[in-house]
């Protein structure tokens, strides 16, 4: 079982089986979905004909952004045991505060997209790294200030290394 929200006040349990249809809130959901790209997805539901693009997904966090039929639509998924999680009141027992971005692999700075006392959410991009002959965008892991950019422009560095802190 899932709960899906879309927003505050509109969230729908999502019973799922290989072996069974979907149901929505306890009724059928017959369906269908074809898709036309990467990304991109055509859907029949009720006679009505939806375009669909997934611009992003976070699995870790169960969230998905949808454009559907030109409308952006956030999507949050909880299973049964984010749900248990949140009835013990733990739901934020899994979010921790990060202090400092390290390099995940040796590599050369070739771009900073960050300043000193700049605010970041999670997911924006900090820092180039090129490793491999592959750019590699390194990412604020959760929202925060960048209290020091420990690198600088061209710099060589190892794994483990701290790029970034955070205060």
């Amino acid at each position: 079982m899932l709960q899906v929200r879309t927003g505050p006040d509109q969230t729908w349990e999502v019973e799922y089986n290989a072996k069974a249809p979907i149901t929505v809130n306890g009724q059928p959901f017959a369906w269908d979905i074809v898709a036309v790209a990467d990304g991109h997805y055509h859907i029949l539901y009720e006679g009505r004909s939806y375009s669909a693009e997934l611009i992003s997904a976070d699995y870790a966090a169960k969230t998905l952004s949808l454009k559907l039929n030109g409308r952006v639509v956030e999507i949050e998924a909880k299973d049964r045991f984010d749900l248990l999680l949140d009835k013990l009141g733990m739901s934020n027992a899994t979010a921790h505060k990060v202090n400092e971005l390290k390099a995940p692999m040796p590599g050369l700075i070739v771009d900073i997209r960050v300043q000193a006392g700049q605010e970041v959410q999670k997911g924006d991009p900090l820092l180039v790294l090129e490793a491999m002959k592959m750019e590699n965008i390194l990412k604020a892991p959760s929202d925060g200030v960048v209290a020091a950019i420990k690198v600088g422009l061209r710099d060589n560095v190892n794994k483990g290394q701290v790029l970034v802190q955070f205060s």
